[in-house]
């Protein structure tokens, strides 16, 4: 641990929208874990799924040193579980993964961030901000390919189908390891909070509207009010200078902790078939 540790405060909010019945959304935010997982399936499977994923990595939190293969062991984890939860169900079972992970590597304390879906990690930095993750979605491989244009990704038919989930065939987990630096902020999501707001949005908002609780605040609101039509879940991260752990209510709190990038396979027997198509406005 450094000598001159840097500092976390964080909160986080999920809500079921206007138009879900169930949030079948997970959040954990919990020193040195910070994860959101969009679970889907219909029924309960969605929420037994993203509550398995938070389940499978309980045993993180609070520990004083994190190893990026623990973190790697937790996905495993969270893979068996919702492969278990799917077994039997006609829909099957799965959830989005995303989030950041305090670890440390080579001595030094780093950001594991991990995404396994199209739930997102954005990085705020001298006002400029940046998607840290890369969707794993028909979309996506559509923009990637030069098929589809940005400005008709939003409408675009397709738009909720993903091509990897935990819980499916193809849970391949993409990795980037990142310097914790004094300044940033960070924000983890599901597609219900970016579904909802485009970047430049996301960046005023997490720029101007102050510190952590009144921006993941704001964030939720905005969501909701521009149709609230997924289930919305989010963690706001602030990286401080100095302080020490100072609890600041439910979902919150401060905590004392200082790319490259890699995709680890998790191919196992018997899980549901992919793409998954994630609905809007209604059950999955």
């Amino acid at each position: 641990m450094a000598e001159n540790p840097v500092v976390l405060r964080y909160q986080a909010h999920t809500d079921v929208g206007h138009k879900r019945a169930v949030n079948e959304d997970a959040v954990l935010a919990a020193h040195p874990v910070f994860i959101v997982a969009d679970g889907m399936g219909g029924h309960e499977a969605g929420d037994l799924a993203s509550a398995a994923i938070v389940e499978a990595f309980l045993p993180l939190v609070g520990l004083p040193e994190v190893l990026p293969e623990q973190v790697v062991a937790a996905v495993g984890r969270a893979q068996v579980a919702v492969e278990r939860i799917s077994a039997g169900r006609a829909r099957g079972a799965g959830s989005t993964l995303t989030g950041v992970v305090l670890v440390n590597e080579q001595t030094q304390p780093a950001w594991l961030v991990l995404n396994v879906g199209d739930s997102r990690v954005y990085r705020l930095s001298g006002g400029e901000l940046s998607r840290i993750t890369h969707d794993h979605s028909l979309v996506q491989e559509m923009l990637d390919a030069g098929t589809l244009a940005p400005d008709e990704a939003a409408d675009y038919v397709g738009r909720n189908v993903i091509t990897r989930a935990i819980g499916a065939a193809d849970a391949r987990a993409d990795y980037w390891m990142h310097p914790v630096i004094a300044g940033e902020r960070l924000l983890v999501c599901s597609d219900g909070l970016s579904g909802e707001l485009v970047d430049e949005v996301l960046r005023a908002l997490l720029t101007m509207a102050g510190p952590v609780e009144a921006t993941a605040s704001e964030l939720l609101t905005q969501a909701l009010l521009n149709g609230g039509r997924d289930n919305v879940s989010l963690i706001v991260i602030d990286v401080l200078n100095s302080g020490t752990q100072v609890p600041i209510g439910p979902g919150g709190g401060t905590d004392v902790s200082t790319s490259e990038h890699d995709t680890v396979d998790l191919l196992l027997e018997d899980t549901t078939e992919l793409p998954w198509r994630k609905g809007r406005g209604g059950g999955r």
